[in-house]
């Protein structure tokens, strides 16, 4: 293949729609790969340390063995599960990734959190909620990092948001933006988990089938959407980092 490196400056110019035919039906270690051939610097993994992030992690980490190349991104609401944040701490320790963590400005505890910008906001006003714990930090982090391009690891089964989600988009700040998993169904993610003995979040295992914020993060009962259990009750389908 042609190396095609790309700059900040060049992002934009990325001919994606060419790309996404060509990795329609790629499995994620051929779109992996071409990122860390044609984006050898910038490049950041974004995850929860869901099973889809912990699918990219074995990916980057033990298969294609990219060391410190590629750091992964954590953003800590202060209100994770605690069984969230000890698995970030056991993955860390399983794949010595390069692990930032960042977090909501001027706070760095659910209390401090609370006392700063109110008791409980997930329910007076979640939409500043996640601008706070998520949105904000986000931006910070990749620009902090000098992201040129960010991996997730969602997937089109997902919700009807994500349907139609390319494998390469780019960002309102025109950063490039990968979904290696755009194309897998939670079946695949699943199999590939089991194949390769990944670990996950133990919380997997009691019901949970999509884990966010512990207040407003549910179980799910048999037959329900793998994203029912976030939000329940309410119409929102996502935190606002990927709209």
């Amino acid at each position: 293949m042609t190396q095609c490196l790309v700059s900040p400056t060049q992002a934009p110019a990325l001919k994606l729609m060419k790309l996404n035919q060509q990795f329609e039906g790629a499995h994620p270690r051929e779109i992996l790969s071409w990122c860390l051939e044609n984006i050898p610097t910038g490049l950041v993994q974004t995850t929860a340390f869901s099973i889809n992030g912990m699918v990219i992690v074995d990916l980057l980490y033990r298969d294609l063995k990219v060391g410190s190349q590629v750091p992964v991104l954590f953003l800590d609401t202060l209100h994770h599960f605690p069984e969230t944040l000890d698995f970030v701490q056991k993955a860390q320790r399983v794949y010595d990734f390069d692990l930032k963590i960042y977090k909501a400005q001027h706070a760095d505890s659910s209390e401090n959190f609370a006392d700063r910008y109110g008791q409980e906001l997930w329910e007076t006003d979640v939409e500043r909620f996640y601008q706070l714990t998520k949105v904000e930090p986000l931006e910070r982090a990749l620009t902090e990092l000098e992201a040129v391009a960010w991996i997730t690891g969602r997937r089109r089964d997902q919700a009807r948001t994500r349907s139609e989600m390319p494998i390469f988009e780019l960002d309102y700040q025109q950063r490039v933006k990968v979904n290696p998993l755009a194309t897998w169904t939670r079946k695949h993610t699943w199999a590939y988990i089991a194949e390769h003995g990944v670990i996950y979040n133990p919380l997997y295992d009691r019901g949970y089938a999509s884990i966010g914020d512990q207040p407003m993060t549910t179980p799910v009962d048999q037959g329900e959407g793998e994203r029912s259990g976030r939000w329940r009750g309410s119409d929102k389908t996502e935190c606002g980092i990927h709209l």
